[in-house]
């Protein structure tokens, strides 16, 4: 496994990627309302994209149709953004990736569309407690998977499961990177995390089971029993100082 660290230039490029990503998540959770597709949010992301000198990485990237993913309820990752209007208590999450002079950004959120109902409100503020969870031990000295048991403890305490199937990834020069974050496993193992090591961290439950299988179209992926799902992730950058969240606003470590 061949881990890229970065360097200050770099991380400046990354963080100007990240930025473009923050500024599209701002005007997507604007837009987001009952009745609105997610067609729509889709090319409302690829105008801010391109409006600020960006491409959006993911359409195209290996195949796959849109600007965005864009999943609803039991659809964990990787939906298409369709005609279907959205509808009062919908869960949504959105992912966002764009590419700017030759590096990349990523993040997701989910949100309500209105008001959720009391589990999916539960599932939604737990998913993004294991993201600033997983945040924390980003940092220069502890391993790889001290950020995955924290995710996991956060996670099932709240009496939620981790999705496996899936997880974060180094992001840089390319969309994903080496190496894979899981949302779950022991603490102390895995590669020791260095300074300018850039991580897209991407905690992804359920509330039911971890199980999940891919529809026909070969992309969007949904939970095998039926249940709600939330994913959240920030690309963050290991300083000396401690995790930078390269997609949220500011200039440096928290």
């Amino acid at each position: 496994m061949a881990i890229y660290c970065k360097k200050p230039a770099e991380l400046a490029q990354i963080h100007a990627s990240c930025q473009v990503v923050y500024q599209v998540q701002q005007a997507l959770e604007a837009a987001i309302t009952p009745g609105v597709t997610t067609l729509e949010l889709d090319h409302l992301a690829e105008q801010i994209i391109r409006a600020r000198g960006g491409r959006p990485a993911f359409k195209g990237y290996h195949g796959f149709p849109g600007s965005i993913c864009a999943s609803v309820n039991e659809e964990v990752v990787h939906g298409f953004p369709n005609q279907r209007p959205l509808q009062a208590g919908d869960l949504l999450t959105v992912d966002v990736g764009v590419e700017l002079e030759g590096f990349y950004g990523d993040g997701a959120f989910t949100c309500g569309v209105g008001a959720l109902s009391g589990p999916a409100q539960h599932l939604l503020d737990t998913t993004r407690a294991c993201l600033e969870a997983g945040i924390d031990p980003a940092r220069a000295g502890g391993r790889l998977s001290d950020i995955s048991h924290a995710v996991q403890c956060r996670a099932e305490a709240a009496g939620t499961a981790v999705v496996r199937q899936y997880g974060g990834h180094g992001i840089g020069r390319a969309l994903h990177e080496d190496p894979h974050v899981s949302n779950y496993g022991p603490p102390g193992r895995g590669p020791r995390l260095q300074p300018g090591l850039v991580l897209a961290i991407e905690p992804i439950l359920s509330l039911g089971a971890h199980q999940v299988e891919v529809d026909e179209d070969g992309w969007t992926t949904r939970t095998r029993d039926g249940a709600l799902a939330a994913h959240c992730e920030h690309t963050v950058a290991i300083t000396e100082a401690g995790p930078w969240v390269l997609t949220l606003p500011g200039d440096g470590p928290r």
